[in-house]
């Protein structure tokens, strides 16, 4: 038996049976029950990932109602338990009423222990991947700053310095990549600050034309150009006593500039077209994401501008950088979706969770987010793919079973159990087998093996 055996819970009352299953899962630290409620004072006292349960428990041997009011407490207490139905052929209605109330799957006696084995290692997985998922939704929960995901170093790192920094009153320049959180960032700032009570305003400087940007910001009085017919209060002026983010600092022309710089000197704001200056008290939080040192350089940008701006900078680091939290926001993305758009999508599978760890994520967060959006909005599973999310996944090498190897009396067995884990996808159980699409057809036909295999 291994160091950390896995739990298993068999339920049955045939005790020569139980011996044989426990036989079979040697490598389990097997549980073993005969009936009712021997079985739920074990999934009441352990953790169990797995259960196998047999539908004719006394004292109903004969039918199912035992068995299945076993499955329905066991779910009850541990709704993530995955349970195995056990039953014979001529109750195959009652498999099926099982899996409507909530069994991972059945199987049929007499026992062909490596189909067994092989519904027993998938329920596992499965338990094990939900487990993952409920782990990194815990986790996605946890952080210092209320709205801001994350777990990795980096990212703390960067939302303890926005701690210190918010309750003072300094400039902040954020500087990071498209799509990284940049404004989210700045409204944490806000709401960490004394002036939380106050607005928060922003403004994406490069989406406002040059000819209104100074009206946008300034505010502009009746008549003042052609088209202003009632005055107009800018932004800066609307976030007095509060916060401005300006958004892509860095493509503010530069007669903008001038005038950007002299607001910042004097906290004074003279509106487009009016001659009575307003003071102001407004705390500055810019980002861009542009390299406003070779701007400088280039003469693209004022150096007396941005020393009034690098007060305190802030470099967000890009999600490829933040080992970890790619998972954790994939999750919270995940079921945020899944929610807002009534979606039965639980978590992600394996193979998922590998790309989005291994994916560069060029978009940063942005990206990350949309991809699950339209994942959770268009899968058909409970747990999304690598397909889902329109990422590439590398296929771990599945061990073969060697068909050439094996006797010609026990090739049927080995041909029966390849197409079973593969769920009946030929190319998949020719992979496995090691053999060519073409030789499993021949070699199905010579053993009389079709698709219900």
């Amino acid at each position: 038996m291994p160091p950390n055996p896995k739990p298993l819970l068999l339920v049955d009352d045939d005790t020569g049976l139980l011996r044989q299953l426990r036989w079979a899962f040697s490598d389990h630290k097997s549980f073993l029950a005969g009936t009712r409620q021997q079985a739920i004072d074990f999934v009441k006292r352990e953790p169990i990932p797995v259960a196998i349960v047999d539908l004719g428990l006394p004292p109903d041997p004969d039918g199912a109602s035992e068995g299945l009011a076993t499955l329905t407490e066991i779910l009850a207490i541990a709704p993530a338990t995955k349970v195995v139905i056990a039953t014979g052929n001529e109750t195959r209605e009652h498999a099926l009423r099982a899996i409507a109330l909530g069994a991972y799957d059945f199987y049929q006696k007499p026992i062909d222990i490596d189909v067994l084995q092989l519904i027993v290692g998938r329920a596992e997985r499965m338990f094990e991947l939900e487990d993952e998922n409920r782990r990194l939704a815990e986790v996605a929960q946890t952080s210092p700053v209320d709205g801001i995901i994350a777990s990795s170093p980096e990212m703390l790192r960067v939302l303890r310095n926005l701690e210190k920094i918010a309750p003072t009153n300094v400039t902040v320049l954020l500087l990071g990549e498209s799509g990284t959180g940049k404004e989210l960032l700045a409204q944490a700032v806000h709401k960490m600050s004394r002036r939380s009570g106050g607005p928060f305003i922003p403004i994406n400087c490069a989406a406002i034309p040059e000819t209104l940007l100074e009206s946008e910001l300034f505010g502009h009085e009746k008549g003042a150009f052609t088209g202003a017919l009632r005055q107009n209060i800018g932004r800066i002026e609307s976030a007095d006593r509060g916060t401005l983010f300006l958004d892509e600092i860095g493509d503010v022309p530069l007669p903008m500039q001038v005038k950007l710089l002299r607001f910042l000197q004097d906290q004074i704001v003279e509106r487009v077209g009016g001659r009575k200056p307003v003071q102001v008290d407004v705390r500055i939080v810019c980002a861009t994401n542009q390299d406003l040192d070779r701007m400088m350089a280039e003469g693209r940008f004022r150096e007396d501008l941005y020393y009034r701006l690098n007060e305190v900078t802030v470099r967000v680091p890009p999600l490829r950088e933040r080992l970890g939290d790619t998972v954790v926001l994939a999750s919270f993305f995940l079921r945020r979706f899944a929610s807002e758009y009534g979606r039965p999508v639980r978590g992600f599978t394996s193979a998922a969770l590998a790309a989005i760890k291994d994916y560069p994520w060029p978009g940063n967060v942005r990206e990350l987010e949309n991809r699950v959006k339209r994942a959770v909005v268009m899968a058909d599973t409970a747990l999304l793919s690598p397909s889902d999310l329109g990422l590439s996944a590398q296929e771990e090498e599945p061990q073969s079973l060697g068909i050439r190897a094996a006797e010609p009396a026990p090739r049927r067995e080995v041909l029966q159990l390849a197409l079973a884990r593969a769920g009946s996808n030929l190319s998949k159980a020719a992979k496995l087998l090691g053999i060519s699409r073409p030789t499993l057809y021949d070699l199905m036909q010579q053993h009389r093996i079709g698709l219900e295999a």
